[in-house]
């Protein structure tokens, strides 16, 4: 039987929110996993997804809008051991910290980042996100959305991400199996979560997904790089959900000749004389 490490508390979420389930997944992941709070960073951004560090018993950090990957990458890089773990809201990650995404998946580093992606901007009361559908009328845009959505799975797996998946909130026993396999990943790993908004967003719905969605079965082939991309492109009557792509590659700290060696950072001696000989140049 699983014991129960991790606590959760009361959140500021609409009831009915599918990050209730995001977060009662992540926690069963984590105690599965046999994770210790004291092992777990969470960090995010702003917004209604990234509070989830703030309603779970792990270390926690919240930072600015769009600016948890670089956290995750810098708390990484000083620390090892940590499992660091990012829950952000498709505005926060795709919109504001786009580019930061993008060039996390590059540098590959082993952090897990959890997307909530609602297709829409909920603490800022319902404007069309960076995954809003084309042609959606808002209380912003309200002859529609003019933009043509993100494809955060396809563009994940175009900028060389060795783990992609994707799955739904309102399925949470896909959704736990999908957090413990990004976690137990040895690299930079992405999960798009799909999750109602119940406020804001009237047009992707529990009901809109659950008629749409379908798991990936024993037949796909999640190692074969154009597969994924035909799988990633899948986004309509038809959503797959499961892992999208797999591959196997060196990390940032594998490749880091300071860093391979499971030297973290903050085990290293200081040397105080070189750093004072450094401020001198300066003077």
């Amino acid at each position: 039987m699983t014991q129960n490490k991790f606590e959760t508390y009361e959140t500021a979420w609409c009831p009915g929110c599918g990050n209730f389930n995001i977060l009662n997944s992540l926690k069963t992941a984590l105690e599965e996993l046999d994770k210790d709070p004291y092992e777990v960073l969470m960090v995010a951004g702003i917004g209604q997804a990234a509070k989830t560090p703030q309603y779970i018993s792990a270390n926690s950090f919240c930072g600015l809008h769009g600016r948890s990957l670089p956290a995750a990458t810098a708390t990484k890089i000083a620390n090892d051991k940590l499992t660091v773990i990012v829950n952000t809201g498709d505005g926060d990650s795709y919109g504001e910290g786009g580019n930061h995404f993008i060039h996390t998946i590059r540098r590959n580093i082993n952090i897990t980042h959890f997307v909530h992606d609602n297709q829409i901007y909920g603490l800022t009361k319902g404007q069309a996100s960076p995954t809003s559908s084309e042609g959606q009328v808002t209380e912003v845009q309200t002859y529609g959305n003019q933009n043509i959505p993100l494809n955060p799975v396809l563009m994940a797996i175009a900028s060389g991400a060795g783990f992609v998946a994707r799955s739904f909130s309102g399925d949470p026993a896909h959704l736990t199996l999908m957090m413990k396999q990004a976690i137990q990943y040895n690299g930079y790993a992405l999960v798009d979560i799909l999750q109602p908004c119940i406020s804001f967003n009237k047009l992707n719905t529990f009901g809109y997904y659950k008629s749409r969605i379908y798991h990936l079965d024993e037949y796909y082939d999640r190692f074969d790089k154009m597969s994924a991309f035909e799988k990633s492109m899948e986004f309509g009557d038809r959503i797959p959900i499961g892992i999208i792509y797999e591959e196997s590659k060196a990390t940032f700290h594998q490749k880091n000749k300071i860093l391979k060696d499971d030297k973290a950072l903050l085990d290293t001696k200081l040397e105080p004389d070189v750093l004072n000989k450094l401020i001198k140049e300066f003077v």
